[in-house]
C-alpha cells in the first residue's frame, strides 16, 4: 500500500494508528514468543492441578521468573487454565456387604448422616444410629457440625449405656473413613462394615429409618432452633421404640420385638451394689 501510493512510512503509520516500531517488527508466533511461560506454567500445573492463578504466579516468582502478572495471566487464559478443571474423585473400593439383621442386640449397629435446615435457613445435621437386630433407634445426634471426634463421643456414650456392638455398618463419608474414627474402632474391637460407594441399599435398615424420621419429624414441624429439633426428636424416639408398630417386625415396636434384658449401665450398677 505504501509503495503503491508512495506515502511516507511515518504518515502511513500515523493514519493507521500504528507505531513505526510495529511496522518494522515482523509478526511473531505467540507460541514461540511465550514458549518459556507456557513451559513454566505446565511444570507448575502438572504437579499441583488444583492451584489457582495467583498460586502459580507466586511460585514462578519464587523460582526467579521475571514476567509480570499481566503477561502470565494472558498466557494462563490462552492455555485454558482459568476454566474449572474437573478431577477424578477418588472413590474407595469396597467389597459388597450383604444386608443381614442380627439375631441378637448389639450384633450389628448401623449409622448414617442426614441434612436439614431450620426455618431461618440455617443448616444442621443429624447422626442416626440404630440396632439392626430389632431396628431400635439408639440415638439421633443433632448439630450444625458433627466431625469425627463428636461421632466418637456419641458412639462411646452409646457403648457405655448399651454395650459394645460387634460391628457397625456405615457409608464412606469423611467422618467415618477418618483415621481418628477407624483407629478408635479398631482399638475397641469393632468391625467397620463399609458399604460400596453408590449402594445405599446395602445399608437399607438405616435408610428406611431415615425416611421415617424425615416424614414424621423433620417434614412435619417448622424448627427455629437446634434445641427445638433435639427436644421433639427425643420425644419421637421414645414413641418410635416403645409404641410405634414396625411393619418389618410383625407390627411390634422395636423394644417389644427383641427387648434388651439389661444394659451395660445396669450391669455396672448391679456389680457396684
Amino acid at each position: 500500500m505504501i509503495e503503491d501510493h508512495r506515502v511516507p512510512i511515518k504518515r502511513a503509520c500515523a493514519a493507521a494508528g500504528l507505531s513505526r516500531a510495529a511496522y518494522y517488527r515482523g509478526p511473531v508466533d505467540g507460541l514461540v514468543r511465550d514458549a518459556e511461560v507456557i513451559e513454566a506454567l505446565n511444570v507448575v500445573v502438572e504437579r499441583r492441578s488444583r492451584w489457582g492463578f495467583w498460586k502459580c504466579f507466586d511460585r514462578l516468582r519464587l523460582d526467579g521468573r521475571p514476567w509480570n502478572h499481566k503477561r502470565v495471566w494472558r498466557v494462563y487464559c490462552e492455555m485454558g487454565l482459568n476454566l474449572p478443571r474437573r478431577t477424578k474423585k477418588r472413590v474407595p473400593q469396597r467389597d459388597p456387604v450383604p444386608l443381614q439383621a442380627g439375631e441378637f442386640v448389639n450384633q450389628g449397629w448401623a449409622l448414617d448422616f442426614m441434612h436439614y435446615a431450620l426455618y431461618d435457613g440455617r443448616r444442621f445435621r443429624t447422626l442416626n444410629v440404630i440396632d439392626e437386630a430389632n431396628r431400635e433407634a439408639l440415638a439421633i445426634e443433632i448439630g450444625t457440625s458433627i466431625p469425627a471426634r463428636r461421632l466418637i463421643r456419641t458412639i462411646s456414650r452409646l457403648i457405655d449405656w448399651y454395650g459394645r456392638p460387634d460391628s457397625i455398618r456405615l457409608d464412606n463419608g469423611p467422618e467415618m473413613t477418618s483415621h481418628e474414627f477407624t483407629e478408635w474402632a479398631a482399638a475397641k474391637g469393632i468391625a467397620l462394615r463399609f458399604i460400596e460407594p453408590g449402594e445405599p441399599n446395602q445399608n437399607a435398615y438405616i435408610e428406611r429409618f431415615n425416611r421415617t424420621y424425615r416424614t414424621e419429624v423433620l417434614d412435619t414441624y417448622l424448627f427455629h432452633s437446634i434445641q427445638q429439633v433435639q427436644h421433639i426428636t427425643e420425644e419421637w424416639l421414645l414413641d418410635y421404640n416403645e409404641h410405634r408398630p414396625h411393619d418389618a417386625l410383625g407390627g411390634l415396636p422395636p423394644r417389644k420385638f427383641l427387648p434388651r434384658l439389661t444394659t451395660a449401665a445396669d450391669s455396672r450398677n448391679g456389680m457396684s451394689t
